[in-house]
């Protein structure tokens, strides 16, 4: 008797479980629910459009380094689903990948319909294969066999389910946290959610002045809830800042009560080549060699003119001073704002890649297989789960491996 399998959601992890039943058991009978006019959704926005695919960082020590949740749980579908065999897959299905210079991967095409027309193209030659589009499911139950029911009255039953309906983040892209319920209805748990990946709002209003001003090599640092420091581009923006180094301190403080009336304290490095004690002295020599040289001229050989401006404003140091004439406490003061300077966030608005932290409990799922330890049959795969990485295609990535070993178990 032919099996039948159901999988919950045509995003990331729903695409390659799919896939990998398609490759593995083209015998099962598979019928995919996407509640949107087309599938991959948040595929097809993220990485500004062109789909951050996964990284290049082969490593699999250091990329699991990159999930503030969920990193012991990814193991076993990480190493069975690492990067590079993500990228052999992708340009086995006839989409050629590059690497960035900074270890992100996307399709050499730039375009992320091509991620999601890999698989399109893949559903098409397999006759066990049913797409259900514009199919939003009220309800699952389990009778024997499971009895998905759609909003739109049709009535489906399956040997097994996938829920691969990703979290609450981009709510346009349907992600509408259905998945949370689905799963609370079968007796499991969702811990605490909140945003990650989001960019963040600042008290101080000289950045939103610098708007558009960015940083390629930087270090952005908090204190609380313990001490976390990211190397990455930063980015200064009308509201406040953003970029990748932004995001990943997000995801570490994603759970931090953060308002106007409790900030919560950065610090940015914008010279992080520097030690502090050598731009100091960097300065103090300067005084000496360059003496007629503006301490605005000097500064400005080393940060963007904009911003030099706005610290020489913040310290109270004339720009148009000469290097000779500025006293040794006013430098050592531009060295210390460089190399630290004080940021307090009051609040976050969505990111480039914003997504779910939290999720289903990883404690009450198998992470061999991805089914539940409390229903048979039933299995969680993508950003539904309590599993959540930085920006750079690690989410993409923790995605593709969660889906295909769901898959791969089903199957």
């Amino acid at each position: 008797m032919k099996k039948t399998v159901a999988i919950i959601g045509g995003g990331a992890a729903g695409l390659m479980a799919a896939a990998s039943i398609c490759q593995t058991a083209p015998g099962t009978e598979v019928h995919l629910f996407e509640k949107n006019t087309h599938l991959g959704a948040k595929v097809l926005i993220s990485g500004g459009g062109r789909c951050n695919v996964t990284t290049g960082i082969h490593d699999l020590k250091e990329v699991l380094t990159r999930y503030p949740r969920g990193a012991r749980f990814l193991r076993t579908a990480m190493y069975a689903f690492p990067p590079d065999a993500v990228y052999a897959w992708f340009e086995s299905q006839g989409t050629p990948l590059k690497v960035e210079a900074d270890m992100r991967v996307f399709p050499r095409s730039n375009q992320g319909a091509d991620v999601v027309g890999a698989f399109e193209k893949l559903f098409a030659r397999h006759s066990g294969m049913h797409v259900h589009l514009r199919s939003s499911v009220a309800t699952i139950q389990k009778n024997g066999q499971f009895i998905i029911t759609l909003k739109e009255g049709k009535t489906f039953r399956a040997d097994a389910v996938i829920i691969t309906t990703g979290g609450q983040a981009f709510r346009r892209t349907g992600s509408t946290g259905d998945g949370y319920t689905f799963a609370e209805e079968f007796g499991h748990s969702i811990t605490p959610l909140a945003a990650s990946l989001s960019s963040f709002l600042l008290a101080e209003e000289w950045p939103k002045h610098l708007a558009g001003v960015s940083f390629q090599k930087a270090v952005l640092s908090v204190t609380q809830p313990t001490k976390f420091s990211y190397p990455a581009p930063v980015l200064l923006t009308h509201k406040g800042t953003s970029g990748p180094a932004v995001f990943a301190v997000s995801a570490h403080v994603a759970f931090e009560k953060i308002s106007r009336e409790h900030p919560l304290s950065l610090f940015l490095d914008v010279l992080p080549g520097y030690t502090l004690e050598e731009l100091t002295g960097y300065f103090l020599s300067a005084k000496q060699t360059d003496q007629k040289k503006h301490v605005l001229t000097m500064l400005t050989s080393l940060v963007p003119r904009s911003f030099a401006e706005c610290v020489l404003r913040e310290l109270e140091v004339a720009g148009d001073t000469f290097m000779v004439g500025t006293s040794d406490k006013s430098l050592r003061k531009i060295a210390q704002f460089v190399k630290h300077v004080p940021l307090h966030i009051i609040g976050r608005s969505a990111g480039d890649e914003f997504v779910t932290a939290g999720g289903v409990s990883t404690s009450e799922v198998d992470p061999k297989t991805m089914e539940s330890k409390k229903i048979p049959g039933l299995y969680f795969a993508g950003e539904v789960l309590d599993v959540d990485g930085y920006t750079g295609g690690f989410n993409l990535q923790a995605s593709w491996a969660t889906g295909r070993l769901a898959g791969l178990s089903v199957s």
